[in-house]
C-alpha cells in the first residue's frame, strides 16, 4: 500500500499541508470509511448526499488515522490534527491514486464490458500470477472511487495491477482509464446492461470503448470480434488490437469445447496439442478464457503456466458456481446479477448439463433495461427448451413477463410466476427431488441468493 509523507502526499494532490510540528508525518495507507481505519492511515472524508466524511475526522484520528484531508469549502477544520488542504477531496484521492500509480513500475490491464468483467479479471490474474506479483480489483471496487482505493492499496513491488472499471454512464470508464493509463485493455463484450441510462447497444458500445481514452501509446486493446459494434471502432485502430470469439476470423477462437459438471474442457486454434481446463460452468466463459490467454501471451506467460493459471482460477462469488446443496440437489448460483445476454447464456449452460434430474430455472428481474424491458423479458422466457428445461420460476414484476414467454412453448403447469420469494421457495422445495439441478439467476436488487441460501 502507499507509504509517503504527508509533504509528498500534500504536492501530489496539489493541497497545503497544516499542523505538521517539527516531526515529518509517514502515511501507510488510506481510507475514506472510520470503520476500516487502520494505524498509520491518511483518512479522506468524502461527501456525499447523505453524509459528509469531514465529520468523522476526529474519530479517524483517534482510531488510528494520522492525519486527513479537508476541503477548503467545509467549516470549522480541527486545528490540532494534520491536515491537507484540498478543493475536493474526491478528485484529490484520484489524483493520489495516478500519481502513485505512475510513480510505480506496475503494468495496468483495464477491463470493461456488460457481462463477464468479473470473471475475466479473475482469470487474468490467475494467469498472470503463475508469472507476476499480481493485485487485481477487489470485490465491487470498480468505480471512480474504488478504482483509485485498489490502486492505493498495490504494494511498491507489484508488477501487475488488474482493474475493472464499471459504469452507470458516459464519461466514467473515460475518467477511470485515464487514472489507470492501462498498457492492456479488455472489452468483454456489448450487451443490454444500462440500455435505461444509455438508450442503445451502441451508445453502450461508445461508453465500454472509453476504455482506449488512457491506453498507452502503442497499447494491447482485446475486444470479442464477434461483435460488430466494437470491430468497426478499431478500423485504422493506433492500438494493437487481438480478437476473440467463436468464429474463425478472430485471432483467438475455441475449437473443441465439452462441459462437463466439473468445468468447461477446451482447444484453441494454434495450441492443438493443449486442453484447457476451467472450473467454470458455461461456453460463454470460453470467451473469458479466450481473453484472459490473449493477454497472458502479450506479457509473455508461456502456454504451460496459462493452462495451470487457468486450472487454478478462483471466481468471484455468485457467478455460474455450482454448488452441492441438500438432499442431493444441485445448485447454479448466478444470483449476482443479469442482463438478457447472461440470462440466455445461463439458460443455455443448464440445458447443455447431462446426467441431473429435472432441470429448474428461477429467473428474477433484470434491471435497468429501459423502455423495451418488458419485450426483453418475455423473449428470455419464449426461448427456454421445453425438452431440456422441466420448471420455470419466475420472481418479480418483470418475471412475470418472462413467465408470459415461457407459456407460449410451456404448459400452464410447467410455468409458476411468483411476486413472493417464500411462497416461491416454499413451491420450489415441493418440486426438487434428488438428483435435480437448479439455475437461480435475476438482477442483484432481487437478493436470489435467498433463494440459493434454502436449498444449500
Amino acid at each position: 500500500m502507499i507509504k509517503r509523507t504527508f509533504k509528498e502526499i500534500a504536492a501530489w494532490v496539489s493541497g497545503e499541508a497544516v499542523g505538521l510540528g517539527v516531526t515529518p508525518v509517514e502515511v501507510v495507507g488510506v481510507s475514506t470509511d472510520t470503520r476500516t481505519i487502520q494505524e498509520g492511515n491518511l483518512y479522506i472524508p468524502l461527501v456525499g448526499e447523505n453524509f459528509n466524511g469531514h465529520d468523522f475526522v476526529r474519530a479517524a484520528v483517534e482510531d488510528g488515522a494520522v492525519g486527513a484531508l479537508w476541503q477548503k469549502n467545509q467549516p470549522n477544520p480541527p486545528a490540532d490534527i494534520p491536515l491537507i488542504y484540498v478543493e475536493d477531496t474526491l478528485l484529490a484521492l484520484q489524483d493520489l491514486a495516478k500519481n502513485y500509480l505512475e510513480s510505480l513500475s506496475a503494468k495496468v490491464v483495464g477491463i470493461t464490458g456488460s457481462n463477464g468483467k468479473t470473471t475475466t479479471k479473475d482469470m487474468v490474474t490467475s494467469v498472470l500470477s503463475t508469472t507476476y506479483k499480481v493485485k487485481k480489483t477487489e470485490g465491487n471496487y470498480n468505480n471512480h472511487i474504488g478504482l483509485p482505493l485498489t490502486i492505493l492499496r498495490l504494494e511498491e513491488d507489484t508488477e501487475m495491477a488488474v482493474l475493472e472499471m464499471g459504469m452507470s454512464g458516459r464519461g466514467e470508464i473515460e475518467l477511470l482509464s485515464t487514472i489507470a493509463k492501462p498498457e492492456a485493455a479488455i472489452i468483454t463484450n456489448i450487451g443490454e446492461s444500462h440500455l435505461q441510462d444509455l438508450g442503445s447497444r451502441e451508445g453502450i458500445s461508445e461508453a465500454k470503448f472509453e476504455i482506449t481514452t488512457g491506453l498507452r501509446e502503442n497499447g494491447t486493446l482485446v475486444i470479442h470480434g464477434d461483435e460488430p459494434l466494437l470491430t468497426e471502432k478499431v478500423v485504422n485502430s493506433p492500438f494493437h488490437v487481438i480478437t476473440f470469439g467463436n468464429s474463425e476470423t478472430n485471432d483467438f477462437y475455441p475449437v473443441q469445447i465439452e462441459q462437463k459438471s466439473d468445468g468447461t474442457y477446451f482447444t484453441i486454434n494454434g495450441e492443438a496439442e493443449t486442453e484447457f481446463f476451467i472450473p467454470v460452468l458455461g461456453k460463454h466463459n470460453i470467451n473469458n478464457a479466450l481473453s484472459a490467454i490473449a493477454i497472458a501471451k502479450q506479457f509473455g506467460v508461456s502456454i504451460p503456466d496459462i493452462k495451470k493459471g487457468l486450472e487454478k482460477i478462483k471466481i468471484t462469488g455468485m457467478r455460474t458456481e455450482l454448488i452441492q446443496g441438500k438432499d442431493g440437489v444441485s445448485v447454479i448460483n448466478d444470483a449476482y446479477n443479469a442482463s438478457p445476454t447472461s440470462m440466455r447464456a445461463a439458460i443455455q449452460l443448464l440445458q447443455d448439463l447431462k446426467d441431473y434430474g429435472k432441470k429448474i430455472v428461477v429467473l428474477g428481474d433484470m434491471l435497468e433495461l429501459g423502455d423495451n424491458e418488458e419485450t426483453f423479458h418475455y423473449e428470455v422466457g419464449k426461448g427456454i427448451d421445453t425438452g431440456k428445461i422441466n420448471y420455470v420460476f419466475t420472481f418479480g414484476k418483470l418475471g412475470r413477463k418472462i413467465a408470459e414467454g415461457a407459456k407460449v412453448n410451456f404448459s400452464e403447469n410447467r410455468v409458476l410466476a411468483y411476486d413472493d420469494k417464500q411462497v416461491l421457495i416454499t413451491k420450489l422445495k415441493e418440486v426438487v427431488e434428488e438428483g435435480d439441478i437448479v439455475l437461480v439467476k435475476g438482477s442483484r436488487g432481487m437478493k436470489l441468493e435467498e433463494v440459493v441460501n434454502t436449498l444449500t
